[in-house]
């Protein structure tokens, strides 16, 4: 088999076949013995172990069983799973417009019970109004040249946003305080976007926490992600959308979520800070 036309993904599969091949190094077995262990031929080790072919799941669940390394199977299979949609690349997800994009994760949205979010450069997607979103979704239509269907992706946006109201599920945000300060838009749109934010603060089921900018910290900001459950975890980047589902790394986003938690301000204190925000506008 070629190569993958992406480079992530050509990455991922080699990391895997790497920790395959010291799996069965550390068993202390030969390609043919692992073979013929798992019953299939030489060949086709030699193939897995050098990313030539990509291993199905059972595969994976045989090779770790051949080695005496069951415990290593959940987070293998979920490199293996994530090798070819983990890393998406923006121009591939936004290639028909912002608004497909929008729509893609509705179902997950509504089958979350829990989010845990983090922001270190805008106001979460979750609470964007539609003129905080429709500067936003703008300014990355024309950055990155898709087709101009803001008004559509916007819309789409606000109606996936209404899951925020279910009080089935819940939300934890923590934001870095210059989020509250970049302007991405007009004076206007930013001050009725931060006086949403105080709003949304009243409900039940939405905690938000925000990290002051002179606050002694145990955690650097990051880039943002969000949390899933415990399940899976959105990472994005400026070129593209990283979906992680390895267990090892949720717990990693987990527990930097925890750390980041640590520092920042609530309550009574977080809405100071928005309100010095919105002061600062004028």
């Amino acid at each position: 088999m070629p190569p993958h036309p992406s480079s992530r993904v050509q990455t991922a599969r080699e990391e895997l076949a790497g920790r395959l091949r010291e799996i069965r190094k550390d068993a202390g077995i030969s390609g043919r013995e692992l073979a013929a262990r798992c019953g299939w031929s030489e060949s086709k080790s030699s193939r897995i172990e050098n990313a030539k072919t990509p291993p199905s799941d059972q595969d994976i669940r045989a090779w770790c069983r051949a080695c005496t390394a069951d415990d290593q199977v959940p987070d293998l299979i979920a490199t293996n799973r994530q090798s070819a949609d983990a890393h998406v690349q923006w121009r591939q997800l936004q290639r028909t417009g912002l608004r497909r994009l929008q729509e893609s994760t509705g179902d997950l949205y509504q089958q979350t019970k829990v989010f845990r979010v983090y922001v270190s450069d805008v106001i979460p997607g979750f609470l964007q109004t539609p003129g905080y979103a429709t500067a936003l979704l703008s300014s990355i239509a024309d950055f990155r040249g898709t087709p101009d269907d803001v008004s559509d992706a916007v819309a789409a946006r606000i109606r996936r946003n209404a899951v925020l109201s279910n009080g089935t599920h819940r939300f934890s945000f923590v934001l870095e305080e210059s989020v509250l300060r970049y302007r991405l838009c007009s004076v206007e749109t930013m001050a009725a976007q931060l006086g949403h934010l105080l709003g949304v603060m009243d409900l039940q089921n939405v905690a938000v926490g925000i990290i002051p900018l002179s606050a002694q910290r145990t955690a650097w900001p990051m880039p943002t992600f969000t949390i899933f459950d415990d399940s899976r975890v959105h990472a994005d980047t400026l070129d593209a959308a990283s979906t992680l589902t390895q267990p090892s790394q949720v717990e990693l986003y987990a527990r930097a979520f925890v750390r980041l938690s640590r520092g920042a301000a609530r309550g009574a204190a977080a809405r100071s800070l928005i309100a010095a925000a919105l002061a600062s506008l004028d």
